[in-house]
């Protein structure tokens, strides 16, 4: 039974969260907050306990694919719920508050996600990461996608046709992927208990624990959103600013520990790799899901109209993606490289506070915007650089989309 208690510990916290649904029950936003944030949480760590185990049982193809759909649910749940809502009520908050979860949750996988795992494995092993050949496949998707993503702020607008183009990337790299062939990885940790018991057990209880997690993800979604915003008129924060960093925090945040696990147990490749493809699977589905669900709640084909401020956001996104193609196009990343990131990234967290500086000049919001702008033009710049240094690294990329031959 040692080898279950996390998953009972996870199971058992996602109860209060669930019962604020299942029982209608209202307390005041900061507890309620609290609760929901605390099931999406362990409800994230049971769905990647279960999706580990998951790929013991069924076709690898599927495998891949279902893995890489179920992986963005913690954060499409919150962010398909305020696009919905945008839907509902398109002269609302709502629009900015899906820009806001949806570029933030980008912007931490790679300023802190990629960051952090990049330092502790070297402030551990004393030597770079290393990823496999056959992650250029995830960054020339991810670098196809940073490409097209400069253009939704351009055209100030997110609509069917972007949907189209970001969700064909993601399509085609799926396909890609399920022909290659099948790498056997490890389980470890809790989901070991899970993969050691008879088949017909093992497959019961990880499509229950996935089933288990889906529904608290589900369930608490639409009330962890509106306690946030609620949360932050209350305690006199800008919502937008909670919704943009802690909403992302609490849907990442396992996924984070796990890659951290696996860096410090000297597999930095696969815990870069994996949020490798987490960034992916978020710059394209996550994004390309947006106009959809808008346009399905709206009742039209119409665009989901961007202010300037979600699209100095969007182009702030996109130019922190470009330069973290740049940095690791060549396979190979060290502290340098991690230390860029992470302070560009902060620095840019930050930048409410820098934006006072210009509010007499500008007023509040076009002061926020320029800061927003010049953080885009120095990502923009350093990965000119980095391109223009080193051509070939990225001209490699291209053997990303190569079929392997079958032997």
């Amino acid at each position: 039974m040692k080898g279950f208690m996390p998953f009972m510990l996870a199971v058992a916290a996602t109860i209060p969260g669930v019962c604020l649904r299942i029982f209608d029950i209202h307390l005041d936003p900061i507890t309620m907050t609290v609760l929901t944030a605390i099931a999406i949480f362990c409800a994230s760590f049971i769905l990647t306990w279960s999706c580990e185990v998951m790929q013991l049982d069924i076709p690898q193809a599927v495998a891949v694919a279902a893995v890489a759909l179920i992986a963005v649910l913690p954060e499409y749940a919150v962010d398909m719920y305020f696009t919905w809502m945008a839907g509902q009520h398109p002269e609302s908050d709502y629009v900015h508050y899906a820009i806001a979860n949806m570029t933030g949750a980008n912007r931490l996988l790679i300023g802190v996600g990629w960051s952090v795992v990049i330092l502790i494995f070297m402030m551990k092993y004393r030597k770079k990461i290393k990823l496999e050949e056959d992650h250029k496949t995830e960054i020339f998707f991810l670098a196809a996608a940073t490409c097209y993503a400069f253009t939704i702020p351009i055209k100030g607008s997110l609509n069917l046709f972007d949907s189209v183009i970001l969700i064909g990337i993601f399509i085609l790299y799926i396909r890609l992927i399920i022909k290659k062939p099948v790498v056997d990885e490890e389980i470890t940790g809790p989901a070991l208990a899970i993969a050691n018991l008879p088949k017909k057990k093992r497959i019961a209880a990880t499509w229950g624990l996935f089933a288990i997690a889906a529904l608290v993800i589900l369930a608490d979604a639409e009330i962890f959103s509106e306690s946030l915003v609620a949360s932050g008129k209350l305690l006199g924060i800008n919502e937008f600013l909670l919704v943009q960093w802690l909403a992302p925090i609490a849907s990442e945040a396992p996924e984070f520990i796990i890659a951290i696990t696996f860096a410090l147990r000297g597999q930095a490749g696969i815990a870069l790799g994996s949020l490798v493809s987490s960034k992916l699977n978020q710059w394209t589905l996550l994004v390309g899901m947006i106009p959809m669900v808008y346009a399905v709640s709206s009742g039209s084909v119409t665009h989901m109209p961007l202010g300037t401020n979600q699209m100095h956001e969007l182009l702030l996104t996109a130019s922190q993606s470009a330069f973290a193609i740049a940095l690791i196009s060549g396979l190979v990343i060290g502290r340098k490289a991690a230390l860029s990131l992470l302070i560009l990234f902060f620095a840019q967290f930050a930048s409410p506070l820098y934006a006072h500086l210009f509010d007499g000049v500008f007023g509040a919001m076009q002061a926020r915007d320029s800061v927003l702008m010049i953080f885009s033009g120095i990502y923009i710049a350093l990965s000119v650089i980095l391109i223009i240094r080193h051509p070939k690294k990225f001209y490699h990329l291209i053997d990303g989309i190569k079929t392997p031959k079958k032997l």
